[in-house]
């Protein structure tokens, strides 16, 4: 990274050399090494670049060396990119940059904005604990450069005055050659009383004078000359001692970490020597876990012959229950066909009923119709006896004009009488035709309206047997939900006695517990339909229960027994002698056996002693090495703070 991508002047072959390269898949050595590099990067922003990157949040190494977090190593590396584009050769990086494609341009240009947004200019140095001397250094070396510069400054003002003052030096030796030769032409300069004597003396002093501030601003300035020099050296020597604190920085960070590793370490043997603890306390119970563990096993065989009984039981009421559920679903679907069936049937009658009573309007109408056909019939026979008699009127009337009829014969006399009421009936029998069209017409006009009318009618009908149906089936679901209100009010009720705290606490346990119940209660309903015989399994099962309770009271009972026996037993082997009473071959074998163990628990122990007494003395080796160093360093401040009084 020094030669080939940042600034090799700070990335020095030194540092580099201080990077394990053969770190493989220890994530501890990549996490030091990512500690150095991003160390030397924020030192480069804060001391090349006088730029603060306080306000830009700094990758965590550790999660980047165990799990290659992708969120911490893209930190870093906008990281590097910052230096990138700010040491000596960025214009060779822009120009790389620039030759990229341009989605991978934006990526990198808005990286490099974070960080530049997140930086500030270097005002002072951040304070660590471990490297106060650093931070006094740094500040002696501002002071002497701040020093430095002014007196440079001050040696160009003396070297600005010191040309002046030759400038005027040289002017006034060229004006005093003018005036000698113009006094060795008038007068000689010797006598006094003359004018040109007295400018010469006077020109003399003023010589003299200017001499002296000559040689006295040439001393100043050699004076200052000496000083600088010093200054520099100085400065040199603040610059070696500081390059030799970062050194003891890094040391004191490498130390710090292998202290962490020794902590981790002191904590792994206190585990381990608790685990050693545990396993005598364990080794010591043994004999009586494996008592424990026969009786376990035996009562782990009947507890799995019950369980497999059970279990048997269980697959019979899964069958029941499916059988049910598939009943359930069945049911359901009977219900669900019969509403659709109901709500068919019910439309049916409507359009048998809205039939019906089409065919009786139909049938009146052709009853009207075929009246008014009977009373066309008789119009038009009425019509035709009107004509012919009109027909035998008219001949009648020319007979009578041309007399041979005789006046005063009584057939003239009934003529004459009914001439008249034909007209009238003619009149009469067209005003009654026009009466019937009206009334045809009327009729028409109301039949239009009552067909409208009935339309509506029978749509309100049909609306009002959907609405029945709906009706009746809604009853049924009211009835359905009353029931189930009913039971959550009785349930409701039995708890009421309870106190409100409680109450309030398992409210929601009690709504889930009722929800239950009733599921249970439902299905105990519908296996009591299938199973008429629940009673008796009931009662075996209680027996059952209380058969396997006393057994396990009386496995109690032998347990605490064997417990007291066995405890009466080691205490006669312990009060007998064994000179006397030779034990058995089960005893000495457990003898042996514990002698084993004791040699094995023995062995164990020295190895832990062994193995703590090193690393007592390598924590001991280490921190004789950290004080001697602490004492090495805090001699140093004790020279330094004497050298700078």
């Amino acid at each position: 990274m020094s030669h080939t991508l940042l600034d090799p002047a700070w990335f020095t072959d030194g540092w580099l050399s201080r990077i394990k390269t053969d770190v493989e898949d220890n994530w501890r050595l990549k996490m030091n090494n990512l500690k150095k590099i991003l160390q030397m990067v924020v030192d480069y922003y804060n001391e090349v670049l006088a730029q603060e990157i306080s306000d830009f949040p700094l990758p965590d190494v550790s999660l980047v060396a165990e799990h290659s977090d992708p969120t911490e190593l893209g930190r870093l590396l906008q990281l590097i990119l910052g230096c990138a584009v700010r040491c000596e050769r960025k214009q060779e990086y822009i120009q790389i940059i620039m030759t990229l494609e341009e989605s991978v341009q934006h990526v990198v240009m808005t990286a490099i904005q974070e960080v530049k947004s997140s930086m500030s200019l270097f005002d002072n140095l951040t304070s660590k604990s471990s490297c106060v001397q650093l931070k006094k250094a740094l500040e002696d070396l501002a002071e002497l450069q701040t020093e430095k510069e002014a007196l440079t400054q001050r040696c160009q003002e003396l070297d600005l005055q010191v040309a002046v003052l030759q400038e005027e030096r040289n002017s006034l030796l060229a004006e005093n050659d003018v005036l000698t030769d113009r006094a060795n032409q008038l007068d000689t300069f010797d006598d006094p009383s003359t004018p040109s004597g007295r400018k010469h003396s006077q020109l003399q002093q003023q010589l003299e004078t200017l001499q002296e501030e000559n040689f006295r601003l040439e001393a100043a300035k050699d004076d200052y000359r000496i000083h600088c020099e010093e200054l520099e050296k100085q400065l040199i020597e603040v610059q070696h001692r500081n390059d030799d604190l970062t050194s003891l920085a890094e040391e004191s960070r490498a130390l710090k970490d292998e202290l962490d590793v020794l902590r981790n370490c002191s904590d792994r043997v206190v585990m381990l020597e608790a685990s050693v603890e545990t396993y005598k306390r364990k080794l010591e119970n043994l004999g009586d876990l494996k008592r424990q563990m026969k009786l376990l096993e035996e009562n782990n065989m009947t507890y799995m012959q019950n369980t497999v009984s059970l279990e048997e039981e269980l697959r019979k009421a899964n069958a029941a229950r499916a059988q049910l559920e598939t009943y359930k679903r069945q049911v359901q679907e009977l219900h669900r066909k019969l509403s659709e069936e109901t709500r068919r049937a019910d439309n049916l009658a409507f359009e048998m009923k809205k039939l019906e009573e089409k065919h009786e309007t139909a049938t009146k109408e052709k009853e009207r119709i075929i009246i008014e056909r009977d009373s066309l019939k008789e119009l038009n026979e009425e019509l035709r006896c009107t004509q012919a008699q009109q027909h035998q009127l008219s001949q009648f009337a020319c007979l009578f004009h041309i007399g041979m009829l005789p006046s005063s014969s009584p057939s003239h006399d009934n003529l004459a009488a009914e001439l008249m009421p034909i007209e009238y009936r003619e009149k009469f029998i067209r005003l009654q035709h026009e009466n019937k069209m009206l009334r045809v017409q009327q009729e028409e006009y109301e039949r239009e309206k009552i067909a409208s009318l009935q339309a509506q009618l029978e749509e309100a009908h049909k609306t009002r047997s959907e609405l029945d149906t709906e009706n009746r089936l809604s009853r049924e679901r009211v009835s359905e939900l009353q029931q189930q209100v009913e039971d959550l009010q009785k349930a409701l009720q039995s708890q009421a006695s309870k106190p409100d705290d409680v109450t309030a606490f398992f409210f929601p346990f009690r709504v889930q517990l009722n929800e239950a119940q009733d599921e249970i209660m439902k299905k105990k309903e519908l296996l009591e339909d299938l199973q008429p015989d629940n009673t008796q399994t009931s009662l075996k099962v209680d027996e059952l229960m209380a058969a396997l309770k006393k057994k396990d009271d009386d496995m109690r009972a032998m347990e605490e027994r064997y417990k007291m026996y066995l405890e009466k037993a080691r205490n006669v082997i312990r009060a007998l002698d064994p000179k006397l009473n030779p034990a058995t071959v089960e005893i000495q074998a457990l003898r042996n056996q514990l002698a084993d163990r004791d040699k094995q628990i023995l062995s164990l122990e020295v190895n832990l002693h062994f193995n703590l007494l090193k690393l007592k003395l390598y924590v001991y080796d280490m921190f004789l090495k950290t004080e001697s160093m602490c004492r090495e360093e805090t001699l140093y401040q004790n020279i330094q703070i004497s050298t700078t009084v």
